[in-house]
């Protein structure tokens, strides 16, 4: 396929980046090209503001599933790009406009010369939440179409274009959202044994939650408990009556995932006693680790070894979640980093992946379909 065509596809999805399960337009976007393609061994079939496409194979003894997750973030962007979003407070800062592109991509060669297997695309919404993976493998569509192996990948910022970084096992972490609501009694600041103060209950709150990593947790597992919001209160002689905390967990075993959140449901019963206030909990979304099946990522780290255009490294797990998890939870699947050489990272207001990157993936991985 044409640079210069998957350069512009990038640039036109980069501008119009949307939240999860609103997704309208590009989801229009991506109809609009796939209809444009010959049709005679393309079938389609929208979920939500998702899509699938099934590219009917020559002589079919199983289905390959490739995910490309399509929605953006809620991030002002700052890159100063002319592509820059439309969309005020909205960007794809975290590359899935490289993702869709490449799907599109070698779904466009996949028409052009088809492979023996049937290939199913899935343009998977809300990857950044509430989480759309899940529900669209649960889908009619999906059990109909359902694949024997599924892949996807994902960029990184921190390699240079022309490297792929994987591992068999675990990839990506287990994670879930934490959001932790305290109710108590406000009152004037000059009176404060009349109140229950909030800001005070859920500030030692949260320096009581550094402690489940550093004593509950089995020192040779790993975990992350991170708050990165905390509000409370109106004025400054005003005791807040309420307070939120919002943070994040993340860990290396399902275990661990268990027990850190039984912990916080003990530590949220502590601090209602202590400060005579109640505490809600919200988990909010929460995804699976990505754990790469070892026989087909080997399969994959194989061929990317004998590319002759691509550098592989095996890479340590990370923190990052991703809800690709679900996918690969009981099909064998893997996913795979792919460099894209920008000096901000994922989720940064000034990501500005190389588009030299797109090309030189929709190469691969039809190379690689044709080789499976």
């Amino acid at each position: 396929m044409d640079k210069d065509k998957l350069i512009k596809i990038r640039r036109d999805l980069h501008q119009i980046p949307e939240l999860g399960f609103q997704e309208f337009k590009t989801q229009a976007y991506l109809l609009d090209y796939i209809k444009s393609l010959p049709q005679e061994s393309v079938e389609w079939e929208t979920w939500k503001t998702g899509i699938f496409v099934r590219v009917k194979g020559l002589s079919p003894k199983r289905t390959i599933g490739y995910r490309a997750d399509i929605d953006g973030l809620p991030i002002k962007e700052e890159t100063g790009l002319s592509c820059t979003s439309l969309h005020e407070g909205r960007m794809h800062a975290c590359g899935h406009d490289f993702h869709m592109t490449i799907a599109l991509g070698v779904l466009t060669q996949l028409v052009k010369n088809p492979i023996n297997d049937h290939v199913l695309f899935m343009f998977q919404p809300a990857e950044e939440g509430p989480g759309g993976a899940q529900e669209m493998i649960q889908t009619d569509i999906f059990k109909r179409w359902k694949p024997e192996m599924i892949f996807g990948l994902h960029v990184a910022p921190e390699y240079p274009v022309g490297t792929i970084a994987t591992k068999p096992g675990l990839l990506f972490a287990n994670t879930s959202e934490l959001y932790l609501d305290f109710i108590g009694k406000g009152g004037h600041a000059a009176y404060p044994h009349l109140t229950n103060d909030m800001v005070v209950a859920s500030c030692q709150f949260v320096n009581q939650l550094q402690t489940i990593v550093s004593r509950n947790i089995n020192p040779m597992d790993s975990a992350v408990v991170t708050i990165g919001k905390i509000t409370g209160g109106t004025v400054q002689n005003i005791i807040a009556e309420t307070s939120r905390i919002e943070g994040t967990i993340r860990t290396l075993s399902e275990d661990a995932m268990v027990l850190v959140r039984d912990r916080i449901k003990q530590m949220a019963k502590g601090a209602e006693v202590t400060f005579n206030c109640q505490v809600k909990i919200d988990f909010g979304a929460s995804y699976y680790q990505v754990y790469n099946e070892e026989n087909v990522t080997k399969e994959f780290m194989s061929f990317v070894h004998e590319h002759k255009e691509a550098s592989l490294v095996e890479c340590k797990e990370a923190m990052t979640g991703e809800d690709f998890g679900y996918m690969i939870k009981d099909i064998p699947g893997f996913m795979f980093w792919l460099g894209v050489n920008s000096p901000y990272g994922l989720h940064h207001a000034k990501m500005n992946p190389d588009e030299a990157a797109i090309e030189f993936a929709v190469n691969l991985i039809s190379d690689y379909l044709h080789k499976a």
